[in-house]
C-alpha cells in the first residue's frame, strides 16, 4: 500500500476506510484486507493519519464493481503501480466517455478492459 500524492488524490471523488468497505460489502475487515492483498481492490494511505482507504466508486450494491478485479490485473500486468492505476481509472477519457471507473460502475467493463489491454501494446 502506497501513500498517494495530491494530484491523484484529487482525481478520486470519494474514499472509504477499510471498515466502511467491510460494512458495505457485509464482510469482516480481515476479508477486505485480503481482497486488497489479492489485488481485487486498490487501497492507499492518505490523509493526516495515513489511514488505508479505497475509492468509494469501487464498491457497488453490496459488492465490488463488476470488472474491477480484471482491470486491476491487466494494469498490474502492464507494470502499473497502485497510484498509476488510480490515476488511469479516474482520469477522464473522451473515447469512453467519462472515466474508466465510471464506465465500470455503468457496466461498461468490456470497453475499459479493451483500453487497458491496449496500454500493453
Amino acid at each position: 500500500m502506497t501513500e498517494i500524492d495530491a494530484k491523484t488524490d484529487a482525481l478520486v471523488p470519494a474514499w472509504l476506510t477499510v471498515p466502511d468497505v467491510a460494512e458495505r460489502l457485509g464482510v469482516e475487515v480481515t476479508r477486505v484486507r485480503q481482497l486488497i492483498k489479492e489485488g481485487q481492490l486498490i487501497a492507499v494511505r492518505r490523509g493526516e493519519n495515513k489511514v488505508l482507504q479505497v475509492p468509494a466508486d469501487f464498491i457497488g450494491e453490496g459488492r465490488i464493481v463488476k470488472g474491477l478485479s480484471g482491470t486491476i490485473t491487466l494494469l498490474k500486468d502492464d507494470g502499473f503501480s497502485d497510484e498509476e492505476m488510480l490515476e488511469w481509472l479516474f482520469t477522464p477519457d473522451d473515447s469512453l466517455p467519462g472515466t474508466p471507473a465510471q464506465a465500470l460502475r455503468e457496466n461498461r467493463g468490456t470497453e475499459v478492459k479493451r483500453r487497458a489491454q491496449a496500454l500493453a501494446v
